[in-house]
């Protein structure tokens, strides 16, 4: 059993306005006529998409559209330096001791009081091996020493070394941090221990209570989801009274549904970009409805470290490496790819941080030069032959570009192999299966180039360089460091980094961190994906949003209005 077990499906939610004293409208009551669908991609195992949790769970905090984190169970978040967060010497390792007061009055969707023992319950669960909670066992619940409640609205969590992120423990929508589970309904099939018991309990399911601004009131497998507004919301009552989301796995029936008016929101890439763009133009003219984008993840080109599969090894010189970042036309990739409206990046930190203008003054860039290539890999010991291809002393330099297969991924493998053919590098492309993209040997052992897409937080991007997320067989190839890149420099920075509660010290760290990479180049940065956000002229409220806000776009979804 699986919580985590991914399927692609497209999601659809149907937004019925109407006054707050309003009974929810049946199935069977609902018209036609005011039927609405928009797209997640959800999980097996209950709510998982970027925007399918929020409607119908709560948090400790809610992430807004800026990237600030704002209370939402909770009454306020810790602060350094207060008695909500001390630090305690205690030689090498110090605790951390947080008090979360919650707010007075929560409940569940079943009007039960949701109290801090549902907080120190969900630790219990999301910690317990054999229950396959993968959140259990990365931080910040694998760093909490202790969870405990002093009563029913003060949460203790006491840690077992510094960890500067203590004060939100949600990271966006990728790290959800504590999420409250029912303790009234869980507790006695949790204390069984019967895994499977527990995971086929009607709460991941059709049985689901949760906190947030929608209850679930009806869940067909394969076909829909509706909830209706829960007067009980800590944020207040959401304006739309309904949510219904229908499942399809076809994006041009999302498409279909916006063009004819049926469609409220689209979201979590459920149209793609090209069909967004398509929408942009035709509702220029029309105000029909607006199209936005969020950036969820870079896209980068790493390259191949171990010297069992590097090929060729001249790769393993920093000077081809920048060469080959040179002759990178990141301007092509975003007119093929985005139609000219994304963003291309040269560090693994957000641009949209107030500090990242110290951070860009510091770091190298890689423009498309190709003088520059040249020098570089004159530097490097290649001249170009007759055919204009670079040859050194190992012969002719012959590489290869992977990625996974697919619409977009195949254009941007076809741009960087015909660039740096241009450019006077011999490239070949090689696309992966599906099952190779999801195989972590496969992933790791490719010789040359491999493009791959990772998490926009900074954690993620930062693990997928140290030395002990290498995947390895050992780890049965599991790890986000996929290269097998290794630098003792980073791995003390990443680690201290990690330990440092100081704000201005963390973005010295973060400024020398990107220097770093952009210097050695383990990874030629490319562009942030970009998922389209398409909703109606009549809905209101929904706006662009920070990569690390709660639940992408529904992160405030109790204050939107269908007109």
């Amino acid at each position: 059993m699986n919580h985590y077990r991914r399927f692609l499906l497209l999601f659809a939610i149907l937004l019925l306005a109407g006054c707050a004293t309003a009974a929810p409208a049946t199935p069977s009551q609902s018209s036609a006529a005011s039927q609405r669908v928009a797209a997640l991609t959800p999980t097996a195992g209950g709510f998982g998409s970027n925007f399918s949790y929020r409607p119908f769970n709560a948090f400790l905090e809610v992430i807004d559209n800026r990237g600030v984190a704002r209370p939402y169970l909770a009454e306020a978040l810790p602060t350094l330096n207060s008695d909500t967060w001390q630090v305690y010497p205690d030689g090498r390792m110090q605790t951390r001791y947080q008090r979360y007061q919650l707010k007075p009055n929560l409940t569940w969707h079943d009007w039960t009081p949701l109290t801090a023992d549902d907080f120190v319950f969900a630790w219990r669960v999301a910690i317990t091996p054999g229950l396959g909670f993968i959140n259990g066992t990365i931080a910040p619940l694998s760093l909490m020493d202790e969870v405990r409640a002093s009563d029913a609205r003060t949460l203790i969590i006491e840690w077992r070394s510094l960890f500067p992120e203590a004060a939100v423990l949600q990271q966006g929508g990728s790290i959800l941090g504590l999420p409250p589970l029912p303790r009234h309904i869980l507790d006695t099939v949790y204390a069984q221990g019967n895994p499977d018991a527990f995971g086929s309990h009607a709460y991941w399911t059709t049985g689901f209570i949760g906190a947030g601004p929608y209850r679930l009131d009806r869940w067909e497998f394969g076909s829909f989801l509706e909830g209706s507004a829960f007067d009980g919301h800590t944020l207040g009552r959401p304006r739309i009274d309904r949510l219904r989301v229908v499942f399809t796995e076809d994006s041009n029936v999302a498409l279909a549904s916006l063009r004819a008016g049926t469609l409220d929101l689209s979201t979590d890439s459920a149209i793609d970009f090209p069909q967004a763009l398509e929408l942009k133009r035709e509702w220029a003219q029309t105000n029909t409805g607006v199209v936005l984008h969020v950036s969820r993840s870079f896209r980068s080109v790493v390259f191949q470290f171990r010297p069992e599969y590097v090929s060729p090894r001249a790769l393993l010189d920093p000077r081809v490496r920048r060469a080959l970042a040179h002759s990178i036309d990141k301007q092509a990739l975003n007119e093929t790819l985005f139609g000219g409206e994304g963003r291309t990046t040269d560090t693994i930190f957000d641009a949209d941080l107030d500090y990242f203008p110290t951070i860009e003054r510091a770091i190298s860039k890689y423009p498309y030069d190709l003088r520059a290539t040249d020098r570089l890999m004159t530097e490097a010991g290649f001249t170009k032959g007759g055919d204009g291809m670079y040859t050194g002393t190992e012969g002719r330099f012959v590489g290869d570009i992977r990625s996974g297969a697919g619409a977009e991924g195949d254009q941007e493998r076809a741009i960087l192999g015909s660039t740096w053919r241009q450019a006077g590098f011999s490239i070949t492309e090689t696309a992966l299966s599906p099952a190779q993209s999801r195989d972590g040997e496969a992933r790791a052992v490719f010789p040359g180039m491999y493009g791959q897409a990772t998490g926009a937080g900074e954690t993620n991007q930062l693990a997928s360089f140290t030395t002990s997320q290498i995947a390895a067989p050992a780890t049965r190839w599991t790890g986000q460091n996929r290269q097998g890149w290794s630098n003792d420099e980073l791995d003390r920075l990443v680690e201290t980094f990690n330990t440092t509660l100081e704000p201005d010290r963390r973005i010295q760290l973060r400024v020398r961190m990107a220097q770093l990479l952009s210097e050695e180049l383990p990874s030629a940065m490319l562009h942030y994906n970009l998922n389209p956000i398409v909703h109606a002229a009549a809905l209101t409220g929904v706006g662009r949003v920070s990569t690390l806000t709660t639940g992408g776009v529904s992160w405030n979804m109790q204050e939107w209005e269908l007109r």
